[in-house]
């Protein structure tokens, strides 16, 4: 053993035995002291063994300023990002040590899943054999979970973010700070609205930053390598969120282009659906990867239509093309589009078959940048979009995905001199 464990060890034994000797006999067998010579063993054996853990403690005990961090959504992606934000939560004094995690109450296996998620740790509906942080506390109601918080993560289906958010108003401290993990849009009376600005709209002006990524929950919570991107325009508060996420396997990048983070996130959900028809029709890797391109390239004429100061920069980073060619070959988008086509069902009806309560992102984003391209007249600049719109809503055959991309606008070459089309 170490001359430095040995001398550690020693202290400790000293230091309890002196300690313990004011609190009579060791054969007492009065309850409250024995509940206090446990207490000063385990906390002489802390402050000794592990000076590192007593140091955080001290800072954030002396940071008054440390937020609270709450996880709203516990479905696989939020559980899986609570194994690291619990993680981190205990290991920075910026942020408090419990993380409660909204949970949609419902029964599995004839209990409360919150009641398993607190005693168990493991979320066995959505993220079963993974071991959440004893620190992350599930907790039914979203206001309740949400009180005192000043850093909300926002990780559930997008269609639900209304009703959660209407729940939140009135009650947020205007110091939050609020992220989506959250892959899709919203269509309203005056025009797209993207998830993190329809959050921020509800709680009061809070600002909701994004983080967007090439990240399939299964695999993030077996704690493979992987890379994600934060979109924030804060410098100060980009770092504390890449504090909050970042760990050893999985990897944070910040950029300033919130609009197309997010925008690539909800986006290539749409692309997805498309490569899960190509599989299911069996046309081979040639065509998925020209519908991968091809849904790319609407990806970022879409924003650069929408939106100002795009920076193209932005579709290569984990959020973009990364992010799309995982969701390509290994999203749920994917697998139930390919089903859709094998099997004949509606894709309500595979929903329920293969994703175990959650929803499908895909065609429901589709109808909504439908709606938008429609009413700006710019459908025929949009063919695959268009198609797996068709395809998911107004009955078109799988079959004719391929047909609809022939007059592409990317397969149209304009000479710049002449201006005529070849």
């Amino acid at each position: 053993m170490h001359f430095g464990l040995l001398r550690k060890y020693f202290r400790v034994i000293s230091l309890v035995e002196n300690t313990l000797s004011c609190l009579g006999p060791r054969n007492s067998i009065n309850p409250a002291r024995i509940t206090q010579r446990k207490l000063i063993l385990e906390s002489s054996v802390n402050l000794l063994c592990f000076p590192q853990n007593q140091a955080v403690n001290r800072r954030k005990m002396s940071n008054q300023s440390a937020r609270k961090v709450c996880i709203i959504g516990s479905g696989n992606w939020g559980s899986a990002i609570a194994r690291i934000v619990g993680v981190n939560a205990k290991k920075y004094p910026e942020f408090e040590d419990e993380v409660s995690m909204w949970v949609f109450e419902e029964m599995v296996n004839g209990k409360k899943l919150t009641e398993t998620i607190n005693t168990t740790h493991i979320n066995e509906k959505y993220l079963p054999g993974h071991i959440l942080p004893d620190n992350v506390v599930a907790i039914p109601d979203v206001a309740e979970a949400a009180k005192g918080a000043r850093l909300l993560i926002f990780v559930l289906p997008h269609q639900f973010v209304p009703k959660v958010c209407e729940s939140l108003k009135g009650k947020i401290d205007p110091d939050t700070i609020a992220i989506s993990l959250i892959k899709g849009v919203h269509i309203k009376d005056k025009g797209l609205e993207l998830i993190s600005e329809m959050i921020s709209s509800y709680l009061g002006g809070v600002p909701c930053h994004v983080l967007m990524g090439a990240n399939l929950a299964p695999e993030v919570a077996a704690e493979k390598f992987c890379e994600t991107t934060i979109g924030c325009k804060d410098k100060e508060k980009g770092i504390l969120l890449k504090k909050l996420f970042e760990v050893d396997y999985f990897r944070v990048v910040v950029v300033e282009d919130e609009n197309t983070v997010e925008l690539c996130g909800a986006l290539k959900n749409i692309v997805a659906v498309g490569a899960g028809i190509i599989d299911g029709l069996k046309l081979g890797d040639n065509t998925k990867a020209a519908i991968i391109r091809l849904g790319l390239m609407e990806m970022v004429s879409f924003a650069e239509t929408f939106y100002k100061n795009v920076d193209k920069a932005t579709f290569l980073e984990s959020c973009g093309v990364a992010d799309l060619i995982t969701t390509c070959y290994g999203g749920r988008n994917r697998r139930v589009a390919e089903a859709f086509v094998v099997t004949g069902k509606t894709i309500e009806e595979l929903e329920k078959e293969m994703l175990n309560g959650q929803k499908l992102q895909g065609p429901q984003t589709a109808f909504e940048v439908h709606q938008m391209l429609k009413a700006k007249n710019l459908l025929d600049q949009y063919p695959l979009f268009t198609a797996i719109y068709n395809i998911c809503y107004e009955g078109l055959p799988a079959t004719k995905l391929i047909e609809s991309l022939h007059d592409h606008p990317e397969h149209m070459f304009e000479s710049k001199k002449s201006g005529a089309r070849l």
